[in-house]
């Protein structure tokens, strides 16, 4: 998430579009934000000061009324709620935990279906957006998601080379080469579908074959950070959110980034490993 804060914060992929062009998008989305922004909650808000922001935003992850936090879109308190009430469930006695373990997992497949069935179609209507948003604004806007996309690619080459290259190379003392020779398949197959939870089964056969990676080890490790380890979802939603910030013109204050930090990680965590469930949480950052 810092990597790709501060790529966007240095690339600046949403700055340039043209004035009158930002007034256009503002015009058109301002009755919709401003029912959500101008409450009195925001005002308050608005009146704190940093610090208080950031206590007040760490206290009001814990729900009230989780059921209230449902439904009024409150995710950062679901998020809290939901991984208090797994921590609990492993607590309790295993022959009542596992009916409710069990329909969790039912749950999540079925969302996961729904999520893959929305995304198969997800593409034709992002075509037909971006076509009405080229036909209003001009290829402006084409340009600036082209310069989105380049900071985003950065970002993750730099993850890459920053981040796994650098445990590779002092921590385990090996060649990130051969690491990249070894998990080639995996990657092409990550790729190619998008998937965390689709190249897993490849993931482990890759790490116990290529790796040396005991059996033990890597059906304990890869699917854990399959579930909640999504780095580039949680460093693409960071630039997304500087760049639809920058889009319409807005500066984020030190706090705001801070959140982003906070919700992205979240989101990227809670993120299902399938093709485009992150653009699902970019809504909560």
């Amino acid at each position: 998430v810092l990597i790709g804060l501060g790529i966007a914060n240095i690339i600046n992929p949403g700055k340039g579009l043209a004035k009158d062009k930002t007034d256009a998008l503002i015009a058109q989305y301002q009755d919709e934000t401003s029912k959500k922004i101008d409450t009195k909650e925001s005002k308050e808000l608005k009146e704190q000061s940093e610090f208080e922001k950031i206590t007040a935003l760490f206290v009001n992850m814990v729900p009230k009324n989780p059921i209230k936090a449902m439904v009024e879109g409150d995710m950062l308190a679901v998020i809290f709620f939901s991984l208090f009430l797994g921590i609990c469930i492993t607590l309790i006695d295993p022959t009542k935990a596992n009916p409710l373990i069990r329909a969790f997992d039912g749950l999540n497949d079925a969302i996961i279906k729904m999520v893959t069935l929305a995304m198969e179609v997800a593409p034709y209507g992002v075509f037909v957006l971006m076509a009405g948003v080229v036909a209003t604004l001009g290829l402006d806007v084409l340009l600036l998601l082209f310069k989105y996309a380049g900071a985003v690619v950065l970002g993750l080459m730099l993850h890459m080379i920053i981040t796994h290259f650098s445990i590779i190379y002092f921590y385990i003392k090996q060649s990130p080469i051969r690491f990249l020779q070894a998990t080639k398949e995996a990657l092409i197959f990550a790729f190619s579908t998008s998937s965390s939870s689709a190249t897993l089964p490849i993931s482990m056969n890759v790490a116990e074959k290529n790796l040396g990676v005991s059996k033990q080890v890597s059906s304990f490790v890869l699917p854990l950070g399959a579930t909640i380890n999504m780095d580039g979802t949680a460093l693409y939603q960071a630039i997304a959110a500087i760049f639809i910030a920058q889009i319409f013109d807005i500066d984020l204050t030190l706090t705001q980034q801070l959140t982003v930090i906070l919700t992205a990680t979240l989101a990227s965590v809670g993120a299902a490993g399938v093709p485009g469930a992150g653009m699902i949480t970019l809504a909560l950052v």
